[in-house]
């Protein structure tokens, strides 16, 4: 079930290179699982804006996303009190009861439901091994955050300014029996190449409503049609067609 509210903002910082930390004050209690995302509507904007959740609590949404076009450019400028309206609730986000040594996978703006998906499976008593990819040092976020959480953690950068030079994948453990991951096309093709068990993809998709009635990011899977929004974002790996 989703939910329309008007949200405060009560900080919007800048954390990377083109990346920015929101936080909103309202509503939080139809965000049910990790992986779930907000659609927020912008002032002169026909489209809301759908950005993942990175997390939440009782009072407060915590999302992270990246200036690409003129919405998030936007978002980045909008001062402290502003007020928005936001559906929440939205997606199906992550089941966590597949996995007991889980291996979790974000790439860029891919990291954030990362965060509070690796809170989820710790608090389950789990130890997920987090692998983190970026194209350059200046482009790291999150890090510290993530270890702070009692995560393994690992950083890849294409350039080898940081921590593994190359991809996530190339980071990868020996040891691990489900994986999770966000980001972007290239980088689920060669996730879905190297895994070797099961796993869970979110995808990220242009979306019209967000809530599953419009249609506009559907599509194909083994199993028939699905739409992004709604029977998504996550998809298990057995169900996708590449």
């Amino acid at each position: 079930m989703y939910k329309q509210g008007i949200y405060k903002v009560l900080s919007n910082q800048k954390i990377a290179k083109d990346v920015f930390k929101m936080i909103l004050e309202g509503d939080t209690q139809y965000i049910t699982a990790p992986g779930q995302f907000v659609n927020i509507m912008l002032e002169g904007r026909f489209l809301r804006r759908p950005i993942s959740i990175c997390d939440c609590d009782e009072g407060t949404i915590t999302i992270i996303y990246k200036v690409v076009g003129e919405g998030t450019a936007q978002m980045s400028k909008m001062p402290v009190g502003t007020m928005l309206d936001v559906l929440t609730g939205l997606g199906n986000g992550y089941d966590i009861s597949k996995s007991t040594k889980p291996l979790l996978i974000g790439g860029g703006v891919g990291v954030p439901p990362m965060y509070m998906l690796a809170k989820r499976l710790i608090e389950a008593g789990q130890k997920p091994v987090v692998v983190l990819g970026f194209n350059t040092s200046e482009e790291i976020f999150y890090e510290d955050e993530f270890k702070a959480l009692g995560a393994d953690v690992r950083v890849t950068t294409v350039d080898g300014s940081y921590g593994v030079k190359g991809f996530v994948t190339d980071a990868f453990p020996d040891d691990y029996d489900y994986f999770y991951t966000c980001g972007p096309m290239p980088m689920f093709k060669a996730v879905n190449a190297k895994t070797t068990t099961s796993g869970q993809f979110s995808f990220e998709e242009r979306m019209g409503c967000g809530f599953g009635a419009c249609m506009g990011c559907s599509c194909k899977t083994k199993y028939g049609n699905k739409r992004i929004c709604k029977d998504g974002p996550v998809l298990v790996k057995e169900e996708i067609i590449w």
